[in-house]
Protein backbone atom coordinates (compact mmCIF):
# COMPACT_ATOMS: atom_id res chain seq x y z
CA UNK A 1 0.00 0.00 0.00
CA UNK A 2 1.97 2.98 -1.32
CA UNK A 3 -0.22 5.92 -2.18
CA UNK A 4 0.60 9.27 -0.58
CA UNK A 5 1.95 12.09 -2.69
CA UNK A 6 1.27 14.79 -0.15
CA UNK A 7 4.25 17.07 -0.30
CA UNK A 8 4.46 20.70 0.77
CA UNK A 9 6.79 21.42 -2.14
CA UNK A 10 5.04 22.57 -5.26
CA UNK A 11 6.11 20.98 -8.54
CA UNK A 12 8.45 23.28 -10.42
CA UNK A 13 9.16 23.39 -14.11
CA UNK A 14 12.81 22.76 -14.59
CA UNK A 15 15.31 22.21 -17.34
CA UNK A 16 15.87 18.51 -17.00
CA UNK A 17 19.33 17.16 -17.65
CA UNK A 18 20.10 13.98 -19.53
CA UNK A 19 21.25 12.42 -16.26
CA UNK A 20 17.61 11.96 -15.33
CA UNK A 21 17.00 9.82 -18.40
CA UNK A 22 13.73 11.64 -19.00
CA UNK A 23 13.84 12.49 -22.67
CA UNK A 24 15.73 15.78 -22.62
CA UNK A 25 18.13 16.47 -25.43
CA UNK A 26 21.85 15.94 -25.37
CA UNK A 27 24.63 16.64 -27.83
CA UNK A 28 26.17 13.88 -29.91
CA UNK A 29 29.52 14.38 -28.24
CA UNK A 30 28.08 13.26 -24.90
CA UNK A 31 26.86 9.91 -26.22
CA UNK A 32 28.99 7.17 -24.68
CA UNK A 33 30.95 4.96 -27.04
CA UNK A 34 30.23 1.81 -25.03
CA UNK A 35 27.21 -0.29 -26.06
CA UNK A 36 23.96 1.01 -24.58
CA UNK A 37 21.73 -1.15 -22.42
CA UNK A 38 18.53 -0.84 -20.42
CA UNK A 39 19.21 0.44 -16.91
CA UNK A 40 17.15 -1.18 -14.16
CA UNK A 41 16.64 0.79 -10.91
CA UNK A 42 17.46 -1.29 -7.88
CA UNK A 43 19.45 -3.74 -9.99
CA UNK A 44 22.08 -1.73 -11.85
CA UNK A 45 24.40 0.88 -10.37
CA UNK A 46 25.83 3.93 -12.09
CA UNK A 47 29.59 3.78 -12.16
CA UNK A 48 31.74 6.86 -11.99
CA UNK A 49 31.54 8.75 -15.27
CA UNK A 50 28.38 6.98 -16.41
CA UNK A 51 25.12 8.80 -17.02
CA UNK A 52 21.60 7.85 -18.10
CA UNK A 53 20.35 9.01 -21.46
CA UNK A 54 16.97 8.70 -23.12
CA UNK A 55 16.86 7.11 -26.56
CA UNK A 56 14.54 9.45 -28.51
CA UNK A 57 14.12 6.89 -31.29
CA UNK A 58 12.23 4.72 -28.79
CA UNK A 59 9.29 7.15 -28.84
CA UNK A 60 6.90 8.35 -31.49
CA UNK A 61 5.92 11.08 -29.04
CA UNK A 62 7.04 12.15 -25.57
CA UNK A 63 5.91 15.23 -23.66
CA UNK A 64 6.09 16.30 -20.01
CA UNK A 65 3.91 18.82 -18.18
CA UNK A 66 2.43 19.65 -14.76
CA UNK A 67 -0.49 21.66 -13.39
CA UNK A 68 1.22 22.97 -10.25
CA UNK A 69 0.74 20.65 -7.29
CA UNK A 70 1.39 16.90 -7.60
CA UNK A 71 -1.56 14.74 -8.63
CA UNK A 72 -2.07 11.24 -7.25
CA UNK A 73 -4.79 10.35 -9.75
CA UNK A 74 -6.27 11.38 -13.09
CA UNK A 75 -8.51 10.05 -15.81
CA UNK A 76 -8.70 10.51 -19.57
CA UNK A 77 -11.97 12.05 -20.73
CA UNK A 78 -13.55 10.51 -23.80
CA UNK A 79 -14.18 13.09 -26.53
CA UNK A 80 -15.93 13.43 -29.89
CA UNK A 81 -12.79 13.93 -31.99
CA UNK A 82 -12.76 10.39 -33.37
CA UNK A 83 -12.87 6.85 -32.03
CA UNK A 84 -9.52 5.74 -33.53
CA UNK A 85 -7.07 8.57 -34.17
CA UNK A 86 -3.66 7.85 -35.67
CA UNK A 87 -2.57 11.14 -37.25
CA UNK A 88 -0.55 13.84 -35.49
CA UNK A 89 -1.10 16.33 -33.99
CA UNK A 90 -3.31 14.88 -31.23
CA UNK A 91 -5.65 16.49 -28.71
CA UNK A 92 -6.55 15.05 -25.30
CA UNK A 93 -8.84 15.95 -22.41
CA UNK A 94 -8.27 14.84 -18.81
CA UNK A 95 -9.50 15.37 -15.26
CA UNK A 96 -7.18 15.21 -12.26
CA UNK A 97 -7.01 16.19 -8.60
CA UNK A 98 -4.27 17.82 -6.56
CA UNK A 99 -2.43 16.74 -3.42
CA UNK A 100 -1.56 20.12 -1.94
CA UNK A 101 -0.74 20.97 1.66
CA UNK A 102 -1.32 24.38 3.21
CA UNK A 103 -3.03 25.43 -0.03
CA UNK A 104 -6.46 24.90 -1.61
CA UNK A 105 -6.91 21.64 -3.48
CA UNK A 106 -8.71 21.45 -6.76
CA UNK A 107 -10.00 19.27 -9.55
CA UNK A 108 -8.11 20.15 -12.71
CA UNK A 109 -9.86 19.86 -16.05
CA UNK A 110 -7.32 20.22 -18.83
CA UNK A 111 -7.00 20.04 -22.58
CA UNK A 112 -3.72 19.59 -24.45
CA UNK A 113 -3.78 20.11 -28.19
CA UNK A 114 -1.10 20.15 -30.89
CA UNK A 115 0.61 17.08 -29.44
CA UNK A 116 3.21 16.43 -32.10
CA UNK A 117 5.08 13.29 -32.94
CA UNK A 118 6.67 11.29 -35.71
CA UNK A 119 4.88 8.95 -38.05
CA UNK A 120 5.91 5.35 -38.22
CA UNK A 121 7.61 4.55 -41.51
CA UNK A 122 7.06 1.14 -43.10
CA UNK A 123 10.70 1.31 -44.20
CA UNK A 124 12.79 3.51 -41.88
CA UNK A 125 14.66 6.28 -43.63
CA UNK A 126 18.37 6.77 -43.09
CA UNK A 127 19.10 10.25 -41.82
CA UNK A 128 21.89 12.04 -40.05
CA UNK A 129 19.63 14.65 -38.48
CA UNK A 130 19.31 14.61 -34.74
CA UNK A 131 15.86 14.59 -33.17
CA UNK A 132 14.81 18.04 -31.98
CA UNK A 133 13.83 17.98 -28.33
CA UNK A 134 13.52 20.31 -25.38
CA UNK A 135 12.72 19.94 -21.70
CA UNK A 136 9.01 19.59 -22.41
CA UNK A 137 9.02 17.16 -25.36
CA UNK A 138 11.16 14.63 -27.18
CA UNK A 139 9.57 14.46 -30.59
CA UNK A 140 9.32 16.32 -33.85
CA UNK A 141 6.68 16.38 -36.52
CA UNK A 142 7.83 16.40 -40.13
CA UNK A 143 5.00 18.64 -41.25
CA UNK A 144 5.74 21.17 -38.54
CA UNK A 145 9.39 21.20 -39.50
CA UNK A 146 8.57 21.79 -43.15
CA UNK A 147 5.99 24.48 -42.46
CA UNK A 148 7.87 26.10 -39.58
CA UNK A 149 4.68 25.68 -37.54
CA UNK A 150 4.44 25.70 -33.76
CA UNK A 151 5.76 22.56 -32.10
CA UNK A 152 4.83 23.24 -28.49
CA UNK A 153 1.59 21.68 -27.28
CA UNK A 154 -1.20 24.09 -26.33
CA UNK A 155 -2.24 23.67 -22.70
CA UNK A 156 -5.56 24.77 -21.22
CA UNK A 157 -6.67 24.16 -17.65
CA UNK A 158 -9.58 25.03 -15.40
CA UNK A 159 -9.60 24.38 -11.68
CA UNK A 160 -12.59 23.64 -9.43
CA UNK A 161 -12.23 23.85 -5.66
CA UNK A 162 -12.11 20.45 -3.91
CA UNK A 163 -12.32 20.04 -0.16
CA UNK A 164 -9.20 18.13 0.84
CA UNK A 165 -6.72 16.18 -1.26
CA UNK A 166 -8.02 14.11 -4.18
CA UNK A 167 -7.13 10.47 -3.61
CA UNK A 168 -8.66 9.21 -6.84
CA UNK A 169 -10.79 10.55 -9.67
CA UNK A 170 -12.71 8.79 -12.44
CA UNK A 171 -14.77 10.07 -15.39
CA UNK A 172 -17.94 8.20 -16.39
CA UNK A 173 -17.32 6.41 -19.70
CA UNK A 174 -20.81 7.03 -21.10
CA UNK A 175 -21.10 10.65 -19.89
CA UNK A 176 -17.49 11.84 -19.62
CA UNK A 177 -18.45 15.27 -18.25
CA UNK A 178 -19.52 13.51 -15.03
CA UNK A 179 -16.67 12.49 -12.72
CA UNK A 180 -16.39 11.04 -9.23
CA UNK A 181 -13.68 11.96 -6.72
CA UNK A 182 -12.47 10.28 -3.53
CA UNK A 183 -11.18 12.79 -0.99
CA UNK A 184 -8.95 12.37 2.04
CA UNK A 185 -11.83 13.92 3.99
CA UNK A 186 -13.67 10.60 3.67
CA UNK A 187 -16.22 11.94 1.19
CA UNK A 188 -17.03 10.72 -2.31
CA UNK A 189 -18.32 13.47 -4.58
CA UNK A 190 -19.75 13.57 -8.08
CA UNK A 191 -19.12 16.57 -10.33
CA UNK A 192 -20.39 17.94 -13.62
CA UNK A 193 -17.45 19.50 -15.47
CA UNK A 194 -19.27 19.81 -18.78
CA UNK A 195 -19.20 23.62 -18.88
CA UNK A 196 -15.41 23.62 -18.48
CA UNK A 197 -14.89 20.99 -21.18
CA UNK A 198 -17.16 22.91 -23.56
CA UNK A 199 -15.32 26.18 -22.92
CA UNK A 200 -11.96 24.58 -23.67
CA UNK A 201 -13.28 22.84 -26.77
CA UNK A 202 -14.14 26.23 -28.25
CA UNK A 203 -10.78 27.82 -27.46
CA UNK A 204 -7.17 27.23 -28.44
CA UNK A 205 -5.70 29.84 -26.11
CA UNK A 206 -2.72 28.67 -24.11
CA UNK A 207 -3.55 29.03 -20.41
CA UNK A 208 -0.80 28.98 -17.79
CA UNK A 209 -0.44 25.70 -15.94
CA UNK A 210 0.16 27.71 -12.77
CA UNK A 211 -3.07 29.70 -13.07
CA UNK A 212 -4.23 30.44 -9.54
CA UNK A 213 -7.92 31.00 -10.28
CA UNK A 214 -9.95 28.26 -8.60
CA UNK A 215 -13.67 28.18 -9.32
CA UNK A 216 -16.12 27.46 -6.51
CA UNK A 217 -18.62 24.95 -7.85
CA UNK A 218 -20.82 22.68 -5.71
CA UNK A 219 -20.75 18.95 -6.45
CA UNK A 220 -23.86 17.20 -7.73
CA UNK A 221 -23.63 14.70 -4.87
CA UNK A 222 -21.58 14.44 -1.68
CA UNK A 223 -21.70 11.05 0.04
CA UNK A 224 -20.64 11.00 3.69
CA UNK A 225 -21.55 7.38 4.50
CA UNK A 226 -18.04 5.97 4.36
CA UNK A 227 -16.35 5.56 7.76
CA UNK A 228 -12.90 6.49 6.49
CA UNK A 229 -11.15 7.88 3.44
CA UNK A 230 -10.55 5.60 0.49
CA UNK A 231 -9.00 5.14 -2.93
CA UNK A 232 -11.11 2.49 -4.67
CA UNK A 233 -13.75 3.72 -7.11
CA UNK A 234 -15.03 2.60 -10.52
CA UNK A 235 -17.83 3.42 -12.96
CA UNK A 236 -19.66 0.56 -14.66
CA UNK A 237 -18.76 0.29 -18.37
CA UNK A 238 -22.17 -1.29 -19.04
CA UNK A 239 -24.72 0.65 -16.94
CA UNK A 240 -24.41 4.46 -17.17
CA UNK A 241 -24.10 6.03 -13.74
CA UNK A 242 -23.60 2.81 -11.76
CA UNK A 243 -20.65 3.22 -9.38
CA UNK A 244 -18.86 1.41 -6.56
CA UNK A 245 -16.63 3.05 -3.95
CA UNK A 246 -14.46 1.32 -1.36
CA UNK A 247 -12.77 2.70 1.75
CA UNK A 248 -9.88 1.98 4.09
CA UNK A 249 -12.27 0.39 6.62
CA UNK A 250 -13.06 -2.53 4.22
CA UNK A 251 -16.53 -1.27 3.19
CA UNK A 252 -17.83 -1.01 -0.40
CA UNK A 253 -20.91 1.04 -1.31
CA UNK A 254 -23.01 0.67 -4.47
CA UNK A 255 -24.34 3.75 -6.23
CA UNK A 256 -27.35 3.60 -8.55
CA UNK A 257 -28.40 6.59 -10.69
CA UNK A 258 -31.82 8.01 -9.82
CA UNK A 259 -31.80 10.77 -12.44
CA UNK A 260 -29.35 12.76 -14.55
CA UNK A 261 -27.91 14.42 -11.43
CA UNK A 262 -28.90 12.29 -8.42
CA UNK A 263 -27.82 8.91 -7.08
CA UNK A 264 -29.14 6.45 -4.53
CA UNK A 265 -26.30 5.03 -2.42
CA UNK A 266 -27.02 1.86 -0.48
CA UNK A 267 -26.42 2.53 3.20
CA UNK A 268 -25.56 -1.11 3.93
CA UNK A 269 -22.08 -1.81 2.52
CA UNK A 270 -20.64 -4.87 0.85
CA UNK A 271 -18.27 -6.44 3.39
CA UNK A 272 -15.93 -9.34 2.81
CA UNK A 273 -12.42 -8.00 3.16
CA UNK A 274 -10.68 -7.72 6.52
CA UNK A 275 -8.62 -4.65 5.60
CA UNK A 276 -8.60 -1.62 3.31
CA UNK A 277 -10.19 -1.97 -0.14
CA UNK A 278 -7.52 -0.63 -2.48
CA UNK A 279 -9.07 -0.98 -5.93
CA UNK A 280 -12.34 -1.85 -7.66
CA UNK A 281 -13.13 -2.96 -11.22
CA UNK A 282 -16.47 -3.69 -12.85
CA UNK A 283 -16.76 -6.69 -15.15
CA UNK A 284 -16.70 -5.65 -18.82
CA UNK A 285 -19.45 -8.18 -19.66
CA UNK A 286 -21.58 -8.74 -16.51
CA UNK A 287 -23.49 -5.63 -15.32
CA UNK A 288 -23.91 -6.88 -11.73
CA UNK A 289 -20.37 -8.24 -11.18
CA UNK A 290 -17.30 -6.40 -9.91
CA UNK A 291 -13.90 -7.29 -8.43
CA UNK A 292 -11.99 -5.81 -5.49
CA UNK A 293 -8.40 -5.95 -4.27
CA UNK A 294 -7.42 -5.44 -0.64
CA UNK A 295 -4.61 -4.97 1.83
CA UNK A 296 -5.69 -8.36 3.22
CA UNK A 297 -3.85 -9.89 0.19
CA UNK A 298 -7.06 -11.14 -1.44
CA UNK A 299 -9.11 -10.46 -4.55
CA UNK A 300 -12.87 -10.86 -4.24
CA UNK A 301 -15.51 -11.23 -6.95
CA UNK A 302 -18.94 -9.81 -6.10
CA UNK A 303 -22.43 -10.18 -7.59
CA UNK A 304 -24.75 -7.40 -6.44
CA UNK A 305 -27.79 -9.66 -6.94
CA UNK A 306 -26.82 -12.23 -4.31
CA UNK A 307 -26.21 -10.20 -1.16
CA UNK A 308 -23.48 -8.21 0.52
CA UNK A 309 -20.82 -10.93 0.69
CA UNK A 310 -18.41 -11.89 -2.09
CA UNK A 311 -19.32 -14.67 -4.49
CA UNK A 312 -15.73 -15.87 -4.25
CA UNK A 313 -12.47 -14.73 -2.66
CA UNK A 314 -8.91 -15.88 -3.27
CA UNK A 315 -5.52 -15.14 -1.78
CA UNK A 316 -3.87 -13.31 -4.64
CA UNK A 317 -0.47 -12.14 -3.37
CA UNK A 318 1.94 -12.43 -0.46
CA UNK A 319 1.47 -8.74 0.37
CA UNK A 320 -1.17 -6.02 -0.15
CA UNK A 321 -3.10 -6.08 -3.41
CA UNK A 322 -2.66 -2.46 -4.53
CA UNK A 323 -4.30 -2.39 -7.96
CA UNK A 324 -6.36 -4.56 -10.29
CA UNK A 325 -7.43 -4.33 -13.95
CA UNK A 326 -10.13 -6.32 -15.76
CA UNK A 327 -9.32 -6.98 -19.41
CA UNK A 328 -12.00 -5.34 -21.61
CA UNK A 329 -11.01 -7.38 -24.69
CA UNK A 330 -10.52 -10.77 -22.99
CA UNK A 331 -12.98 -10.66 -20.11
CA UNK A 332 -11.67 -13.84 -18.49
CA UNK A 333 -8.37 -12.13 -17.65
CA UNK A 334 -7.78 -10.12 -14.45
CA UNK A 335 -4.44 -8.48 -13.66
CA UNK A 336 -3.31 -7.48 -10.16
CA UNK A 337 -0.26 -5.72 -8.70
CA UNK A 338 1.04 -5.99 -5.15
CA UNK A 339 3.12 -4.18 -2.58
CA UNK A 340 6.16 -6.43 -3.10
CA UNK A 341 6.49 -5.42 -6.76
CA UNK A 342 4.96 -8.59 -8.22
CA UNK A 343 2.04 -8.63 -10.62
CA UNK A 344 -0.08 -11.55 -11.75
CA UNK A 345 -2.54 -12.47 -14.47
CA UNK A 346 -5.47 -14.74 -13.66
CA UNK A 347 -7.86 -16.64 -15.88
CA UNK A 348 -11.15 -16.31 -14.05
CA UNK A 349 -12.48 -19.44 -15.76
CA UNK A 350 -10.00 -21.44 -13.69
CA UNK A 351 -10.99 -20.07 -10.26
CA UNK A 352 -12.93 -23.21 -9.31
CA UNK A 353 -9.91 -25.37 -10.17
CA UNK A 354 -7.78 -23.65 -7.56
CA UNK A 355 -4.76 -22.16 -9.33
CA UNK A 356 -5.98 -19.52 -11.76
CA UNK A 357 -2.61 -17.76 -12.25
CA UNK A 358 -1.49 -17.93 -15.87
CA UNK A 359 1.40 -15.46 -15.58
CA UNK A 360 3.39 -14.02 -12.68
CA UNK A 361 6.17 -11.43 -12.93
CA UNK A 362 8.64 -10.17 -10.32
CA UNK A 363 10.54 -7.71 -12.50
CA UNK A 364 9.70 -4.66 -10.36
CA UNK A 365 11.43 -4.40 -6.99
CA UNK A 366 9.09 -1.86 -5.37
CA UNK A 367 5.28 -1.63 -4.95
CA UNK A 368 3.09 -1.70 -8.04
CA UNK A 369 1.15 1.57 -8.13
CA UNK A 370 -0.96 1.15 -11.29
CA UNK A 371 -1.82 -1.54 -13.81
CA UNK A 372 -4.03 -1.37 -16.90
CA UNK A 373 -4.79 -3.55 -19.90
CA UNK A 374 -4.49 -2.01 -23.33
CA UNK A 375 -7.86 -1.12 -24.85
CA UNK A 376 -6.55 -2.10 -28.30
CA UNK A 377 -4.46 -5.26 -27.78
CA UNK A 378 -5.85 -8.04 -25.58
CA UNK A 379 -2.44 -9.39 -24.57
CA UNK A 380 -0.81 -6.04 -23.73
CA UNK A 381 -0.77 -4.24 -20.39
CA UNK A 382 1.10 -1.38 -18.74
CA UNK A 383 2.44 -1.30 -15.19
CA UNK A 384 3.89 1.46 -13.03
CA UNK A 385 5.89 1.01 -9.86
CA UNK A 386 7.42 2.93 -6.99
CA UNK A 387 10.78 2.03 -8.56
CA UNK A 388 10.13 4.93 -11.01
CA UNK A 389 9.55 2.63 -13.98
CA UNK A 390 6.59 2.37 -16.31
CA UNK A 391 6.74 -0.94 -18.16
CA UNK A 392 4.71 -2.34 -21.04
CA UNK A 393 4.21 -6.09 -21.46
CA UNK A 394 2.91 -8.37 -24.21
CA UNK A 395 1.91 -11.72 -22.73
CA UNK A 396 1.77 -13.36 -26.16
CA UNK A 397 5.55 -13.14 -26.60
CA UNK A 398 8.01 -15.94 -25.93
CA UNK A 399 11.71 -16.12 -26.70
CA UNK A 400 12.38 -17.94 -29.97
CA UNK A 401 16.01 -18.97 -30.41
CA UNK A 402 15.40 -20.22 -33.96
CA UNK A 403 13.96 -16.86 -34.95
CA UNK A 404 16.96 -15.09 -33.42
CA UNK A 405 19.34 -17.31 -35.39
CA UNK A 406 17.41 -16.68 -38.61
CA UNK A 407 17.49 -12.93 -37.99
CA UNK A 408 21.22 -13.05 -37.32
CA UNK A 409 21.83 -14.95 -40.56
CA UNK A 410 19.80 -12.48 -42.61
CA UNK A 411 21.29 -9.32 -41.14
CA UNK A 412 24.81 -10.61 -40.57
CA UNK A 413 24.66 -8.94 -37.17
CA UNK A 414 25.07 -10.15 -33.63
CA UNK A 415 21.81 -10.73 -31.79
CA UNK A 416 22.10 -10.11 -28.07
CA UNK A 417 18.69 -10.94 -26.64
CA UNK A 418 18.90 -10.09 -22.92
CA UNK A 419 18.71 -13.17 -20.75
CA UNK A 420 17.99 -11.24 -17.57
CA UNK A 421 14.80 -9.60 -18.90
CA UNK A 422 11.48 -11.40 -19.50
CA UNK A 423 10.73 -11.79 -23.22
CA UNK A 424 7.26 -10.36 -22.58
CA UNK A 425 8.77 -7.00 -21.56
CA UNK A 426 8.20 -4.65 -24.50
CA UNK A 427 9.18 -1.24 -23.17
CA UNK A 428 10.65 0.53 -20.13
CA UNK A 429 9.91 4.21 -19.58
CA UNK A 430 11.87 6.12 -16.93
CA UNK A 431 12.48 9.68 -15.87
CA UNK A 432 9.45 10.32 -13.62
CA UNK A 433 9.79 10.40 -9.86
CA UNK A 434 7.31 8.50 -7.68
CA UNK A 435 4.96 7.19 -10.39
CA UNK A 436 1.38 6.86 -9.19
CA UNK A 437 -1.06 6.15 -12.01
CA UNK A 438 -1.22 5.46 -15.74
CA UNK A 439 -3.93 5.19 -18.37
CA UNK A 440 -4.08 4.18 -22.02
CA UNK A 441 -5.94 6.57 -24.30
CA UNK A 442 -8.86 4.55 -25.65
CA UNK A 443 -9.17 6.71 -28.78
CA UNK A 444 -5.47 7.10 -29.66
CA UNK A 445 -3.85 3.66 -30.09
CA UNK A 446 -0.42 3.44 -28.47
CA UNK A 447 -0.73 6.56 -26.30
CA UNK A 448 -0.15 6.36 -22.54
CA UNK A 449 -0.39 9.11 -19.94
CA UNK A 450 1.16 8.83 -16.49
CA UNK A 451 1.26 10.97 -13.35
CA UNK A 452 4.00 11.20 -10.74
CA UNK A 453 5.27 13.50 -8.00
CA UNK A 454 7.01 15.68 -10.58
CA UNK A 455 4.17 15.89 -13.09
CA UNK A 456 2.66 14.12 -16.08
CA UNK A 457 4.13 12.38 -19.12
CA UNK A 458 2.45 11.67 -22.46
CA UNK A 459 4.25 8.89 -24.28
CA UNK A 460 3.83 6.85 -27.43
CA UNK A 461 6.51 4.14 -27.62
CA UNK A 462 7.60 3.41 -31.18
CA UNK A 463 7.23 -0.35 -30.74
CA UNK A 464 3.64 -0.18 -29.49
CA UNK A 465 1.70 0.04 -32.72
CA UNK A 466 -1.64 -1.06 -34.09
CA UNK A 467 -1.37 -3.47 -36.96
CA UNK A 468 -0.50 -1.63 -40.18
CA UNK A 469 -2.30 -2.57 -43.39
CA UNK A 470 -0.37 -4.71 -45.83
CA UNK A 471 1.52 -2.76 -48.49
CA UNK A 472 -0.32 -4.61 -51.27
CA UNK A 473 -3.74 -4.32 -49.66
CA UNK A 474 -6.54 -3.56 -52.10
CA UNK A 475 -7.68 0.03 -52.18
Amino acid sequence: MVRSLKNPKKAKRKNKSSKKGDGSSSSSSSIPSVPAKVWQPGVDALEEGEELQCDPSAYNSLHAFHIGWPCLSFDIVRDSLGLVRTEFPHTIYCVTGTQAQNAPNSIGIFKISNISGKRRELVPKKTSDDTDMDSESSDSDDDDAENDGPKAPVFQVRKVFHEGCVNRIRAMPQKPHICASWGDTGHVQIWDVGSHLNAMAESETNISKDATTIINQPPLVKFTGHKDEGYAIDWSPLVPGRLVSGDCKNCIHLWEPASESTWNVESKPFVGHTASVEDLQWSPTEPFVFASGSVDKTIAIWDTRIGKSPATSIKAHETDVNVISWNRLASCMLASGSDDGAFSIRDLRMLKEGDSVVAHFQYHKHPITSIEWSPHEASTLAVSSADNQLTIWDLSLERDEEEEAEFKAKTQEEVHAPTDLPPQLLFVHQGQKDLKELHWHTQIPGMLISTAADGFNILMPSNIESNLPAANAAA
